[in-house]
């Protein structure tokens, strides 16, 4: 069985490979990004040398590194499974002889490793070359960032995979599709860093997902976090990932039994 899902990655990516003006198209769209980012926070810290426990260096390598970060772990999942259900493609998937949410969750990860050896990885490099950024030599705080981001990218497939099957229940949740992208670029450090929420919202985050799926992997490498302080991080990710299986599981067994497809 783990040969189909191997098989689902390797399609996928080469399915991207396909797409060589979506790829060069994207590569300008998150370099504009990280160009806008950049100048906005350079213009907030207006020569002070540190906020919030960041320095201006260290926030510029942040943004570089959370944008290249996002485009690994970011995907249509949740609105791939929202369309599959309400055409009813669904149904004839169900019957078919693997598990239908390992299935798209393979597919998610065959389109970040595209994503992560052929945009993420030669962009930082190329920002690297054109932004005031200090990347870490290569050593243990990337095989720590490996890890971080790998489990983010998990926790991201997880939320889009129970906003997907709400779909089962609400047959057109465009607006909740919409609301969640916006979100999880917003809670989870890539818009704002974490720090610079007010106390009241940092403690907030703290209790949601969405810090684990991007802040947590790239402060990570920025700050080369070790010891206690790489375990914990490292320890939260891996509670959300565990915490958001029950809720996946259940609203799929419950979906199963009472599917309704719009259209079909």
């Amino acid at each position: 069985m783990l040969r189909v899902y191997l098989e689902v990655i390797r399609i996928r990516f080469l399915m991207m490979l396909a797409y060589r003006v979506y790829y060069y198209s994207g590569v300008i769209n998150y370099s504009l990004n990280i160009g806008v980012y950049y100048f906005l926070w350079n213009a907030v810290y207006g020569g002070a040398t540190s906020l919030n426990g960041m320095t201006a260096v260290q926030m510029a390598t942040y943004i570089a590194v959370t944008w290249m970060s996002r485009a690994f772990y970011f995907n249509n999942l949740d609105y791939e499974i929202a369309a599959e259900i309400r055409e009813g493609q669904v149904a004839v998937q169900l019957i078919r002889p693997y598990q239908y949410l390992l299935v798209k969750a393979a597919e998610s990860l065959g389109e970040g490793l595209f994503r992560l050896l052929l945009f993420s990885a030669p962009g930082l490099i190329i920002v690297s070359l054109v932004l005031p950024i200090q990347l870490p030599s290569f050593g243990s705080v990337w095989m720590k960032f490996a890890l971080s981001l790998f489990l983010g990218f998990l926790i991201n497939v997880q939320v889009n995979l129970l906003i997907g099957v709400l779909t089962f229940f609400f047959l057109n949740n465009q607006g909740l599709l919409r609301a969640k992208r916006v979100l999880v670029d917003l809670l989870s450090g890539v818009v704002i860093p974490i720090p610079f929420y007010p106390e009241w919202a940092q403690a907030i985050l703290s209790f949601l997902p969405f810090q684990a799926i991007s802040y947590l992997p790239s402060i990570t490498l920025v700050k080369g976090l070790d010891g206690e302080s790489f375990i914990q991080a490292i320890g939260i990710q891996l509670i959300w990932v565990l915490v958001l299986c029950l809720p996946i599981l259940v609203l799929w067994a419950i979906a199963k039994k009472r599917m309704t497809v719009q259209g079909g």
